[in-house]
């Protein structure tokens, strides 16, 4: 098998209070999968223009790039240099807040595929990539990669490579983005023993999750889901909860392939956001909304504080108008509404799906099996 390089991309921290703890959380994170894949990598690789981390990385056993070099950071421009350079074919590239739920059997499995011979990419999320794992990495050499890690999938294929993707749970799935996963993750006794340094320490309490997981638990209610779900990730929630689902699936690929539509919930929030969320009662018991495809101008969102504000209900810390008056109208509805951004509708899902039976002894498998009409019954 190739030797393995394990490349992790971790951006400093920038902005206030709500954007530090995700930027803590993500350091964290990045030493928990060194001290994971220690042993295992030939060669590990922090690139990041955070200064005040080298010292950390660096005894952990990591290599620093600085990736403010040579003007403003492109992913694939750093990429490239760090291929070039280490001149690796098995590779496994992540971002910080990834990979926080892989276990030892996922990490030999992602290792596996990183030493096959011919190029081949293996992504968590194909349409959103948060971690890849690169056979023949050296031909990404030859073809133009993509300013963003978001589009590094499409970039892949069109250019021929055999892409492939891992199987949907909250290993491959949850990714720390926004302080909501932290809240996630809080809630779910989550995390490696560095960043559940982090999460004991961050005094946070959310006002509707622990209701939501009631509803999830109740075999009479309905849950509404919204945003950028993955199908079947909406299958393997429903199959893992007793409530009904229903909503709708809106804004995929909005990052890695921007699409200047525009979508219909969208719409019907922006006019009246008090009258959306009074609907929505009257049709639902709860609801888990991905508040990105539902608020965005375009593609164009607020500065980072208002959606992290707006995710945690701290609805005067959200400056912009049109968010402001949605997170109210989402806090004073009288169901739970849990808000957050595309992993809370990803991996987030997982973890609600198993997180919501805890301490409670009604069966699991709520939803019988399927079996093939070709089966044979004696």
């Amino acid at each position: 098998m190739s030797q393995l390089l394990v490349v992790i991309f971790h951006a400093s921290a920038k902005g206030g209070r709500l954007e530090e703890i995700v930027g803590r959380a993500q350091h964290a994170n990045v030493e928990d999968l060194i001290d994971k894949l220690t042993g295992i990598a030939s060669d590990i690789v922090v690139a990041t223009p955070a200064a005040e981390d080298a010292t950390a990385f660096r005894h952990a056993g990591a290599e620093l790039v600085d990736t403010t070099r040579g003007g403003s950071f492109r992913f694939g421009e750093a990429l490239a240099g760090i291929l070039r350079r280490k001149g690796a074919n098995a590779v496994l590239v992540l971002g910080s807040g990834s990979g926080v739920l892989l276990e030892d059997s996922h990490i030999a499995a992602l290792v596996e595929f990183a030493g096959r011979s011919a190029p081949t990419a293996l992504f968590n999320n194909f349409y959103s990539c948060d971690f890849v794992a690169l056979s023949g990495a050296q031909v990404l050499l030859e073809i133009p990669l993509p300013p963003s890690d978001n589009a590094l999938g499409f970039a892949l294929a069109d250019a021929g490579i055999p892409c492939f993707a891992a199987p949907r749970d909250a290993a491959s799935q949850f990714d720390i983005d926004v302080p909501m996963d932290l809240c996630l993750l809080k809630e779910a006794d989550q995390g490696g023993a560095a960043l559940r340094r982090v999460l004991d320490a961050w005094d946070v309490g959310h006002p509707t999750l622990g209701a939501l997981c009631e509803v999830l638990t109740d075999r009479s209610a309905l849950m509404q889901l919204g945003g950028r779900i993955q199908p079947g990730t909406w299958q393997a929630f429903e199959q893992a909860t007793a409530c009904r689902t229903g909503g709708w699936i809106e804004g995929r690929g909005l990052k890695g392939y921007p699409d200047k539509r525009e979508r219909f919930v969208q719409g019907l929030v922006a006019d009246d956001p008090i009258a959306f969320f009074d609907r929505l009662a009257k049709a639902a018991d709860g609801a888990i909304l991905d508040t990105r495809p539902l608020l965005a101008v375009g593609n164009e969102l607020p500065p980072a504080h208002d959606r992290y504000a707006s995710d945690l209900f701290l609805v005067d810390e959200v400056r912009d108008l049109r968010w402001r008056a949605f997170t109210e109208a989402a806090r004073n509805a009288s169901i739970p509404v849990v808000l957050g951004g595309h992993n809370l509708v990803s991996g987030g899902l997982f973890l609600l799906a198993d997180r919501c039976w805890k301490g409670r002894d009604l069966p699991r498998r709520l939803h019988p099996e399927s079996v093939s009409w070709r089966e044979e019954h004696e």
